[in-house]
């Protein structure tokens, strides 16, 4: 039976994924693409009556065709959401002898979920739109005006058209739901 080994994570990239950096992104031998990034993850924890906030580091690889198409746009402070497994690598350290070991996540799937942390709006780099916020100006906005009135491009409304009797220019009274 094989155990559970799944996580998803939503941060930001630490730093730029560099084409030309061997550790960072290279091709296997039998040419699969491979890149390391790292994706630092913020939480909020309370701490006494105050609120403080933890960044968590972790170092994640992608394979394949992902790893070549999202070479242009991992770039530092891109947003992205991984879902992968948990990965633990063990080795024989050298210069003292102790086993050494490290845990990283291996991505099944990128998300890019908007632009770096300098763009505060409009198109991003994946080619996306990250929505940006413009205030009404007017005082009450939610209060249909007599300005804002729809053109009547369509049809008048007609009470027959809901299979029941007309009622007093509203609905009809027998709506079927």
């Amino acid at each position: 039976m094989t155990d559970i080994n799944s996580i998803t994570i939503v941060g930001r990239l630490t730093r730029d994924l560099n084409g030309s950096d061997q550790r960072e992104y290279a091709f296997t031998p039998n040419g699969q693409a491979r890149a390391n990034i790292s994706i630092a993850v913020n939480r909020s924890r309370k701490q006494g009556d105050q609120w403080v906030d933890e960044a968590n580091y972790f170092d994640v690889t992608i394979w394949g065709k992902s790893a070549e198409n999202l070479l242009p746009y991992l770039k530092k402070g891109t947003r992205v959401g991984v879902e992968g497994y948990l990965k633990q690598d063990r080795w024989q350290d050298k210069t003292t002898g102790q086993t050494r070991s490290r845990v990283s996540i291996v991505a099944n799937n990128i998300q890019l979920l908007g632009g770096n942390s300098g763009n505060n709006g409009g198109t991003n780099a994946a080619g996306g739109y990250t929505p940006r916020f413009q205030p009404n100006n007017q005082a009450n906005s939610f209060a249909p005006s007599q300005a804002q009135a729809p053109s009547q491009d369509f049809p008048p409304y007609d009470d027959q058209s809901f299979g029941g009797p007309a009622s007093d220019g509203g609905f009809p009274e027998d709506i079927p739901f």
